[in-house]
């Protein structure tokens, strides 16, 4: 019976979170504070820099809005093809590009909406077959539009299948984005509710990768099941201040 109990209280503590309870909140956040705000983005870890182009015109497939979103769905098979960096950068743009920075590096505004305009996810990239870049884990710069080469992985496919709970596919896609959180640049402004807007604002992103993945013929599927700390070592993130809230492998359909 204790053990119904806490599930029960588990339950509920987690409809609390996805409920708006904005008026009753009556923490005063670190912006009201005035307490200095935290860096729009991750800095590069000092890996070699790869620009990336907004020129999209040669990779684009389908323009139709309509067909997008009829079309879209999830896909868990792809072919054995590799991602081209001009695919890697049009995802990345349409996913977490920077369009405009307000005020004295206020906020970000971004190819996707976010509560505050907080932004508060990096992009991960193991790219596992690609015609332009090597096998490894990338990091994506959306400042200068521009990934960061992290490191080599041994067995990379192996790895990232069991990053994702087993799951074998993943580990035959051309390239798998981890989205992982930086919970501080949401808490800054919003200190209780940051963590249900940050896990709405991971629906976006992941939405215009679903849409900009069927615009140039790739497909994906959206993960949320992972194993949290080994997810968050492939990646170098400390599990803290920073850590994985979603995934997806992309590959040609």
């Amino acid at each position: 019976m204790d053990n119904n109990n806490s599930i029960a209280d588990k339950i509920n503590g987690a409809r609390l979170l996805i409920k708006s309870n904005f008026a009753e909140l009556e923490v005063e956040s670190d912006q009201q504070k005035q307490l200095p705000q935290p860096p729009l983005v991750k800095e590069a870890a000092g890996g070699s820099i790869i620009k990336l182009s907004k020129d999209f015109s040669d990779i684009i497939k389908e323009s139709d809005y309509l067909s997008l979103v009829n079309e879209r769905k999830s896909h868990r098979v792809y072919k054995n093809e590799g991602i081209s960096l001009e695919q890697l950068s049009f995802l990345l743009w349409t996913t977490q590009g920077i369009k405009e920075i307000k005020g004295d590096n206020y906020a970000t505004i971004r190819t996707v909406p976010s509560a505050g305009a907080r932004h508060p996810f990096e992009t991960y990239i193991a790219v596992l077959n690609s015609t332009d870049l090597e096998k490894g884990i990338y990091h994506y710069l959306p400042l200068g539009h521009s990934l960061e080469f992290i490191k080599s992985v041994d067995k990379l496919e192996d790895e990232v299948s069991t990053s994702l709970n087993g799951q074998k596919f993943a580990g035959k896609s051309s390239a798998v984005f981890y989205y992982s959180a930086v919970p501080y640049r949401s808490e800054w402004r919003y200190p209780e509710e940051a963590h249900k807007l940050i896990l709405l604002d991971a629906g976006h992103v992941v939405q215009n990768l679903y849409l900009s993945c069927q615009a140039i013929g790739f497909g994906t599927c959206a993960i949320a099941a992972y194993d949290q700390k080994l997810a968050d070592k492939l990646l170098n993130l400390d599990g803290k201040e920073e850590f994985l809230v979603y995934a997806a492998p992309v590959g040609a359909v």
